[in-house]
């Protein structure tokens, strides 16, 4: 696994805008130049969500796109996954480590706190998500974050930097100048009638 592959466009699934379309949903982002997926269904039963992310793994191993579980280590591990990704309140970064060894991704949200992504690089994470900078359909809830912490962690930290949140066409090109490596998507993705139009119009920003 190449973790220098962490750069580009990071689509992430949505249950109920892939809803049985999922694998057909990845295939379209990824044909529009999507480089990381993540599969993230939370209301799934557990055999839905192997069997999901068993063909998911399949389909980024053949084309060569990194895919990263959202917050199950175990099922990361179950299907090889290349990574996981973890929120404040999941399971911790040694805990990944120690169950996926050294070579798989982990990857964290930081929200708006500069500190716990650095606590988080010292612990070893390969990636950090900072977010949500705009409304978010996923995560109207979430805490906002000032464009300017992509800045300050690019200057201070030595990890690629994630932006999540609302993200559109129109602001994306707003946060990679202001340092994102990755923009993590979805509905800007899953909710458009074509699904490898609107992953190409993001992926030619990069």
């Amino acid at each position: 696994m190449n973790k220098n592959k962490l750069q580009g466009l990071y689509v992430i699934t949505d249950p109920i805008l892939c809803g049985t379309r999922i694998i057909e949903s990845v295939e379209q982002a990824i044909a529009g130049g999507a480089q990381i997926i993540q599969y993230r269904n939370k209301t799934a039963n557990k055999q839905q969500q192997l069997d999901e992310a068993q063909a998911l793994q399949s389909l980024c191993q053949k084309c060569q796109r990194l895919f990263i579980i959202n917050d199950d280590i175990e099922l990361a591990q179950t299907v090889n996954a290349d990574g996981v990704h973890l929120g404040q309140t999941d399971s911790s970064i040694h805990s990944a480590r120690k169950q996926l060894g050294i070579q798989r991704i982990v990857g964290i949200t930081c929200h708006s706190n500069l500190d716990a992504a650095k606590k988080a690089q010292q612990q070893g994470a390969d990636y950090v998500a900072f977010g949500r900078f705009y409304p978010s359909h996923t995560k109207p809830t979430a805490p906002p974050a000032e464009i300017d912490i992509l800045c300050q962690a690019k200057a201070e930290l030595q990890l690629p930097v994630v932006a999540i949140g609302g993200i559109t066409i129109e602001n994306a090109p707003t946060l990679i100048n202001a340092g994102a490596d990755m923009l993590a998507v979805i509905h800007a993705v899953f909710a458009q009638d074509n699904i490898k139009q609107s992953t190409q119009n993001f992926s030619q920003l990069f």
